[in-house]
């Protein structure tokens, strides 16, 4: 209920299983998830929770700094503009 207050979100991060799971209502594991941060459209941007135990995975998977992080990084300035 509190969501429909906001109107209009522009965009969406959800960081960490928890609020992926509520949101998109998708089984699937956080990587998994993470890794289709495509199917979700621009507006929704699944992350895993940055926490320091999470680094090896970072490593692990440099599509996510190399494609996800930078197409983030231009849908914020999108909407903050």
């Amino acid at each position: 209920e509190i969501l429909d207050v906001f109107g209009d979100i522009a965009l969406t991060l959800l960081i960490g299983g928890y609020a992926q799971r509520w949101h998109l209502r998708d089984t699937r594991k956080v990587q998994e998830r993470v890794a289709g941060w495509r199917d979700y459209g621009g507006d929704v941007f699944p992350l895993p929770h940055p926490s320091w135990r999470n680094t090896s995975w970072i490593r692990k998977n440099p599509w996510f700094e190399e494609e996800l992080v930078p197409m983030l990084q231009e849908r914020v300035r999108e909407v903050l503009k």
